[in-house]
């Protein structure tokens, strides 16, 4: 009768198929974060392969060309992207660890800093995804993926303290 008391109790507490599904969601997208600024770290000196297209785009020259005709302002701009890269790094980081820790635990205060990320992404979309045609559609994924993971989980993280219970996926 324990057992069975037991796996009632806790099949009652499992959070819905969606909310754990959208669990999942926001963990990628931070992936795809952590990825983005690895790949642009790994790029060394010079431009990162998905900003070559916005950077023709603005000044109607390739890469190569401008490094060659102007080294000091492409060793700044390499300068540049590579500390663009370090706060990417960062907050991919940062938003994995309250994704996987204290949102999943239904701390309402996570789910709320969760939020936060859509400026980057908005950011990414206006600045560079509005010159180049593969960054927009890169970045109209998070755009839009990430209020609709949030809301997803609005009710699980939402709801009053004695309502809220193990949390997500638990």
């Amino acid at each position: 009768m324990t057992t069975t008391a037991t796996t009632a109790s806790l099949a009652s507490r499992r959070a819905p198929w969606w909310q754990t599904a959208s669990w999942i969601g926001l963990i990628l997208l931070g992936a795809f974060n952590l990825y983005a600024a690895i790949a642009d770290l790994a790029a060394g000196a010079g431009l990162p392969g998905d900003h070559t297209g916005t950077f023709t785009a603005l000044t109607g020259q390739t890469w190569a060309s401008f490094k060659a005709a102007q080294p000091g302002a492409a060793h700044y701009i390499t300068l540049l992207e590579r500390g663009y890269a370090l706060h990417e790094l960062t907050f991919a980081i940062l938003f994995l660890v309250i994704v996987a820790v204290p949102l999943r635990a239904g701390q309402r205060w996570a789910w709320w800093a969760c939020w936060a990320v859509l400026i980057v992404y908005l950011g990414y979309t206006l600045t560079f995804g509005i010159h180049d045609h593969a960054i927009l559609a890169r970045s109209l994924i998070g755009v839009i993926a990430l209020p609709i993971l949030l809301l997803a989980l609005a009710p699980s993280v939402l709801r009053g303290k004695s309502e809220r219970g193990a949390g997500i996926n638990r």
